[in-house]
């Protein structure tokens, strides 16, 4: 068996992942440089666009005698559930540094995950290529951070490739090489990732804990019960390459042609099906949504498409939840919970790309407790699950622990931004001495303000520097109510949210507002109004589009034309009163209403 490290690449956003993957498989000669193209292990078209990494990547390089089995990660907040998976199919883990930007929020969120998991940790400065770069306060940001010595901390450059070689060795040298077992010992294998193929069912990602598989034998799932035959198995490079044996300590894939999608599960224990093994391993944590929001197909007759792409979505990213709903308005769908309003976005546009489906998505919420007189508790992820206001007793809010990094000349800016989002302080800490130093403030807040707009704010008050990372604390006592929107006097449920009491006003004038300058104008004045219960708190009126019916007129009495004119008015009210009236909202006024 080969000397084998498993280890995968940690940082914040932007600060170098998939560049460096990419001199990682120029160096190793694992992918034909002439054919290849930047960032090769961002494989999907929205990844590229966007220049951020959505999805864990496994590859395996070949190097110096030994297999290297290295997964890339992504970098947001959103994409945390995507990180922990891949921490627990490695040993070691290259924590990532930006060398202008510094130690970032979600640099020490994915640190925390790793020395959860008892991973060793290789500190790495990159992009010292930059002219900006500043490698003696970011090492001694990353001294203060990990408690290391300066010359634990390598210098590379992942554009140019210098110091890559010198960490490839540091990953051999340091990463621990899995811990082998007797290959007759009944085989256990972790599933960390899947995706569905149309012509060889669910593919899933595994990494071998004990014995080995091969190709022909039968396998069963421990945790579904489900049983398959092994079509394929082997690794990434990251093309799907077949090996005869694949031995525990390896990371790769394996065909099921299992076409029920259900039946494989990120975190389940894959094994022998006649010589199982005794116990399942210890998969993950069950995911907690933050942010929930309704899915509906725009035509009708796409719901059976939207629910197999939802199952085919959720197998490739398992942070996803959803349940069955209907709405009188919309018809049925989908209640989803997502980890943020980026995973919201980005699910929106796979499901339209890769799909061809057109949906409409609710006004995001979180999930608020709700205790009502008669005793009885129940969750509410939706605006129209809320009971009449007489029935609840208290409601409860979801609080994050949220810490902002920026510089310390911006940090009334943040203050003040945390402080009108109802944001209660707790510590600052400095990151770093002398001039231009940069601060961590710890504080706690309502979910209900991080999941809209906070951080494109965060980012404006402190020009582009500020970064942010959040997790769940507990729930607190709230004062909640349900803002209602009416377009010509008909409840537009999807456009129904949750809000502060206090902020209902201000919130109901921003969404009719918005509404107004993105809804079309009709043959009819539109009014639009937001309430709570029955009482109007916010309005706007659209003009109707004005048909000149006095063109065709020439001289001629004025009593003719105003006879037009009150035949014009007359047949617009009576427009109104038939329910021709009934306004079609388009998509781009439903975004507005999320990006307001």
């Amino acid at each position: 068996m080969p000397d084998i490290r498993n280890f995968c690449i940690i940082a914040h956003i932007d600060h170098g992942k998939s560049t460096l993957a990419d001199r990682f498989l120029e160096v190793t000669n694992t992918v034909d440089m002439r054919n290849t193209t930047t960032q090769v292990l961002d494989t999907m078209e929205l990844e590229q666009e966007r220049g951020i990494t959505i999805k864990l990547q496994p590859v395996r390089m070949q190097y110096k005698d030994h297999t290297l089995n290295l997964i890339d990660t992504p970098g947001h907040v959103d994409f945390t559930y995507e990180v922990s998976r891949s921490l627990a199919a490695v040993e070691g883990a290259i924590l990532l540094v930006d060398a202008s930007q510094g130690v970032q929020a979600q640099t020490i969120g994915n640190l925390y995950l790793a020395l959860d998991q008892d991973l060793t940790i290789i500190p790495v400065l990159n992009k010292i290529d930059l002219p900006n770069a500043d490698p003696e306060k970011v090492s001694q940001e990353i001294i203060h951070l990990l408690g290391c010595k300066k010359e634990d901390i390598l210098m590379c450059s992942g554009k140019t490739g210098e110091g890559v070689t010198e960490l490839l060795d540091e990953v051999i040298k340091k990463v621990p090489q899995p811990e082998t077992t007797n290959t007759t010992k009944p085989p256990r294998a972790l599933i960390f990732d899947s995706f569905y193929d149309d012509y060889r069912g669910v593919i899933a990602s595994i990494r071998m804990i004990d014995g080995a598989f091969k190709k022909g034998e039968k396998v069963t799932f421990m945790g579904t019960k489900a049983q398959a035959e092994v079509l394929d198995i082997g690794h990434y490079t990251p093309k799907l390459i077949s090996d005869p044996v694949f031995e525990n300590g390896q990371i790769g894939y394996i065909v099921t042609g299992l076409k029920e999608l259900r039946e494989v599960r990120v975190g389940d224990t894959i094994t022998h099906t006649n010589n199982p093994a005794p116990n399942i391993l210890n998969g993950y944590k069950e995911v907690k949504p933050m942010v929930f929001a309704g899915i509906f197909p725009q035509e009708g007759d796409d719901y059976n498409s939207l629910r197999e792409a939802m199952d085919k979505l959720k197998l490739n990213d398992s942070a996803l939840v959803y349940e069955p709903e209907h709405s009188q308005a919309l018809g049925y769908g989908f209640r989803c919970g997502f980890l943020g309003m980026l995973h919201l976005e980005i699910f929106q546009e796979r499901v339209r790309r890769e799909f061809g489906l057109h949906i409409v998505a609710t006004v995001p919420s979180v999930a608020y407790h709700v205790f009502k007189t008669n005793q009885e508790t129940l969750t509410v992820k939706s605006p129209q699950d809320l009971p009449e206001v007489q029935r609840i007793e208290r409601l409860e809010e979801p609080w994050m622990s949220v810490d902002i990094i920026t510089p310390e000349n911006y940090i009334g800016n943040v203050m003040s931004l945390v402080s009108e989002r109802k944001g209660q302080y707790t510590t600052t800490e400095y990151l770093s001495t002398g001039s231009g130093q940069r601060a961590m403030l710890h504080y706690h807040m309502p979910l209900a303000s991080l999941i809209t707009d906070f951080y494109d704010k965060l980012k404006t008050v402190t020009s582009g520097y500020a970064s942010l990372s959040y997790e769940f604390k507990e729930y607190k006592k709230t004062d909640v109510v349900r803002l209602d929107i009416l377009v010509a006097e008909e409840k537009v449920e999807a456009l129904s949210t949750l809000v502060w009491k206090d902020e209902a006003f201000r919130i109901g004038k921003q969404i009719v507002l918005s509404l107004k300058e993105t809804l079309p104008r009709q043959q009819f004045a539109l009014k639009i109004q937001a309430a709570i219960g029955g009482k109007i708190v916010a309005g706007e009126r659209l003009s109707a589009i004005r048909k000149d019916v006095t063109a065709k007129l020439y001289g001629g009495d004025v009593t003719r034309k105003r006879k037009l004119l009150e035949k014009q008015k007359k047949g617009k009210k009576k427009m109104m009163a038939m329910g021709k009236g009934k306004v079609d909202i388009p998509t781009e006024a439903y975004l507005a209403v999320l990006k307001r």
